[in-house]
């Protein structure tokens, strides 16, 4: 059986010696968080979905937040210190940060922006991301998806 090819997120948790699950699950395209969550037998309040946003300032930032929530954007901005943030655009995804929607991971992006996590990870020892693919995801600790990002936590999903 071939040895099935590292993304970028579980790369760069190997080289730093963080502890990860993977789970892999069938999928050829990205359908929503919650059916993904479902189908690799995740629990659905433990798995976490991520969005890249472009500040007023024209910095982006990336937001992890949980999959059934949805991002509060004032409060995002608040906390990272923009004036407004919105959404980048699905076709801007790749080029932007190296991954494709469905399988956009906070760890690994061509470019490190400032991440915020979700205050509701601190409840949980370890939350389900993307793994840097459609059909990948990882199970890890929000601390080290904090320390590997170097990202704060804050309450932005409602």
């Amino acid at each position: 059986m071939a040895k099935e090819a590292k993304t970028n997120a579980m790369r760069i948790l190997d080289k730093k010696g963080i502890r990860y699950d993977v789970l892999r699950y069938e999928c050829s395209e990205f359908t929503d968080g919650v059916s993904i969550a479902e189908a690799e037998g995740a629990p659905v309040d433990q798995t976490y979905k991520t969005i890249v946003t472009k500040g007023k300032s024209g910095d982006y930032h990336v937001l992890v937040i949980p999959v059934a929530k949805e991002i509060d954007l004032k409060a995002a901005a608040a906390v990272s210190g923009e004036k407004s943030l919105e959404m980048v655009h699905v076709k801007d995804l790749f080029g932007l940060t190296g991954y494709v929607r469905g399988g956009c991971s906070p760890i690994g992006m061509k470019k490190q922006f400032a991440t915020v996590l979700d205050e509701s990870a601190r409840q949980y020892d370890r939350i389900y991301i993307s793994g840097g693919r459609i059909g990948l995801s990882l199970c890890l600790a929000p601390d080290d998806i904090l320390a590997v990002t170097r990202g704060v936590m804050a309450p932005i999903a409602r």
